[in-house]
């Protein structure tokens, strides 16, 4: 089964992916862990990755979408991919699309975390201290929010078309998040 979960930044995407592949026993793909791993070896991508960052931009498509082309071919995680906050864009939604649909899989589900901005300037500022998250500053945070929001848009609404498509309140507790989740998917 393969998932897409939406939400903007400090949405629980993350959590939730997590939750998902003990559950499901998949792989979760979170660009944000390729993105920072790409930074922390200091490759000339992820140079490209701190400037986009720090402008509170999304990363470039060509580099996400050649960092996601591997992962998607491998034979081992085939039909068992969680997408965390991917695809952020059209141009990244068609190619998922054609990436999936080259390596015979599809998306079976796909869940939209709504939360607004005031849940997220509390989340963020709980994460900073729980998890020392580098990208993790009020600034940073409310330009990310309203460029996600902005960006991502287009991307929700070629999804929310879909009868597989899922809004769920983002700003209710944790496990209740994972409840409706489990009970869409009947797992």
């Amino acid at each position: 089964m393969n998932i897409i979960i939406f939400g903007p930044p400090g949405a629980g995407k993350g959590t939730q992916a997590k939750f998902l592949v003990k559950r499901l026993n998949s792989f979760q793909i979170s660009t944000g862990d390729m993105l920072r791993k790409e930074i922390e070896k200091n490759t000339d991508i992820g140079k490209k990755i701190i400037n986009n960052m720090n402008e509170g931009k999304f990363v470039d498509d060509e580099i996400v979408n050649k960092l996601l082309e591997y992962i998607i071919f491998n034979p081992q995680k085939k039909n068992k991919l969680i997408f965390d906050g991917y695809p952020r864009t059209i141009n990244q939604a068609k190619n998922l699309d054609k990436l999936l649909n080259k390596s015979d899989q599809k998306i079976n589900h796909i869940f939209f975390l709504n939360v607004n901005k005031n849940s997220i300037i509390k989340r963020i500022e709980k994460r900073k201290i729980l998890e020392k998250r580098t990208d993790d500053n009020e600034d940073t945070i409310l330009k990310r929010y309203d460029t996600y929001m902005e960006v991502t848009k287009p991307v929700l609404d070629y999804y929310s078309k879909n009868e597989n498509f899922h809004e769920i309140d983002g700003s209710i507790e944790i496990d209740r998040i994972s409840q409706k989740i489990e009970e869409i998917l009947k797992v």
